[in-house]
């Protein structure tokens, strides 16, 4: 029996066997394509089932029919969710109510999409409509978020922004107990178990520091891992989105981290840092997005700092982005896989790069 009704149709799950692919060998072979064949790799790091807290479900509407879930393997069909062997608990619950409040909404005619964060005090929605939101919609969206508990709900209309329909509580996540507020439909790693395990192999490849060490992030996000290296060290955080550098910058400002903590807007891939940027670096930690690091790689492996440690979570990129650091003298000092993408062929890895002085 499949681990999920849906398997086969939803495009969700590439496999039905959580051991397939193999991904620690995925990290291997990503590493020996750079040039660093028996490099170290430790176990597979795998997260808990039923613990992802972000999901982006697509609607269509045909007729008086609702359907509310992921898209058809290799098709724009929206596969109706009745369960999901990876999500939260809270996840499958909302969402009968969600179909029914879809159904009243005239801001919703064909196709839109619900963006949903579980956050440390419940669902932050995000839905993206296809038809300007009317008032009769912002009555419903608001009961909708008084019953059910959300913190937080906002619309993007077609071609505009989020706006915040209702905000019941200041919707929180902690990141090393720091609070941050996301931006509706922030990016977040996937559960909070895989953080976790992401910021523990991270912490732990860092060299000795001093209090007054100073370390540089790159593509930072909204403080993922900015606030657990702030407790090593000085952090230079840089990040390209607007609200993600607000939300880290006001965290950061609140929990007194001012001095600490610096988050510096900067699209890398336009705009890398240079070679020069980076002296007097004791570290540099990134988390790039699925494309890898671009044109900031070339900088970075040409500024000689002595610990690299790179956040991927696609092997593809992380074998172009390393071949790089191969040649410019860097060693793997240690490599972890982390699998908080059960039955998919992505892997989640921290690699510690380190270069002699």
């Amino acid at each position: 029996m499949a681990h999920c009704v849906h398997f086969g149709i939803c495009g969700g799950c590439a496999s039905d066997n959580r051991d397939q692919p193999d991904k620690r060998a995925l990290l291997v072979n990503a590493l020996s394509r750079a040039g660093y064949a028996g490099a170290e790799v430790a176990a597979l790091v795998q997260v808990p089932l039923h613990t992802r807290r972000r999901v982006d479900l697509a609607a269509s509407r045909k007729g008086t029919e609702i359907a509310l879930g992921l898209h058809r393997a290799r098709s724009s069909d929206v596969v109706d969710m009745q369960e999901c062997a990876l999500l939260h608990p809270g996840f499958l619950p909302l969402l009968p109510p969600l179909r029914v409040l879809l159904r009243s909404l005239n801001c919703f005619r064909r196709e839109a999409s619900v963006v949903i964060n579980w956050l440390d005090n419940g669902p932050d929605i995000l839905l993206r409509a296809d038809a300007p939101l009317t008032q009769p919609d912002r009555t419903r969206l608001i009961a909708f978020a008084r019953e059910h508990g959300a913190p937080r709900i906002c619309v993007a209309e077609p071609k505009s922004l989020p706006e915040p329909v209702i905000m019941l509580a200041n919707p929180v996540l902690r990141f090393a107990n720091v609070e941050v507020t996301p931006p509706p439909g922030g990016f977040l790693q996937a559960s909070p178990e895989g953080e976790a395990a992401i910021t523990e192999a991270m912490l732990a490849g860092l060299p000795k520091l001093r209090n007054k060490s100073r370390i540089i992030e790159l593509f930072a996000g909204c403080g993922t891992l900015s606030f657990a290296l702030a407790e090593k060290a000085r952090v230079e955080a840089y990040e390209g989105d607007e609200q993600a550098v607000y939300a880290a910058d006001k965290a950061a400002r609140a929990a007194g981290l001012a001095g600490r903590v610096t988050i510096t807007r900067r699209d890398l891939y336009r705009r890398p840092l240079l070679v020069q940027d980076f002296k007097g670096a004791d570290a540099v930690v990134l988390d790039p997005p699925f494309a890898g690091a671009g044109p900031q790689m070339k900088f970075l492996a040409g500024a000689g700092v002595a610990r690299i440690i790179y956040v991927s979570c696609n092997p593809d990129a992380l074998a172009h982005d390393a071949g790089l650091l191969r040649q410019t003298g860097y060693k793997v000092l240690n490599a972890t896989p982390i699998d908080q993408f059960p039955f998919s062929e992505n892997v989640e890895s921290v690699v510690v790069f380190g270069k002699s002085k």
